[in-house]
């Protein structure tokens, strides 16, 4: 059974791009979201494998939503997605819960690594 993937960022390109680089890998993509609020409703809603999660977003941003996907299920899956630059925001992901972390714009190879080490 393939892994479900949540897609979590406020730029459609970006969600597309690792959708794409995802589904080629044989990941399943049961949702997206463009901002954190969203993101935590969608996964109540989908309690998906993993989540691909955007540091910076309107309404509430990646790390707030972190912190609240991690107290529905302290076990979920989260890989922060981070633009170059923003090393303490990653390293502050990583305390909320996150498991690894990709830098924009996407390396394909990385992000398959990130995943399967997350996923386990």
């Amino acid at each position: 059974m393939a892994t479900k993937v949540l897609v979590v960022d406020d730029a459609a390109f970006m969600r597309m791009m690792i959708k794409d680089i995802l589904t080629k890998n044989g990941y399943e993509i049961v949702g997206e979201a463009e901002n954190g609020a969203l993101a935590v409703e969608k996964w109540k809603e989908l309690r998906p494998d993993l989540t691909t999660m955007d540091i910076t977003m309107p309404d509430m941003d990646g790390i707030s939503a972190v912190k609240e996907i991690k107290k529905l299920e302290p076990g979920a899956k989260i890989i922060m997605c981070s633009a170059m630059g923003q090393q303490a925001m990653v390293i502050e992901a990583i305390q909320a819960g996150a498991k690894d972390f990709i830098v924009k714009p996407f390396q394909p190879d990385r992000v398959i690594e990130a995943v399967r080490k997350a996923v386990g």
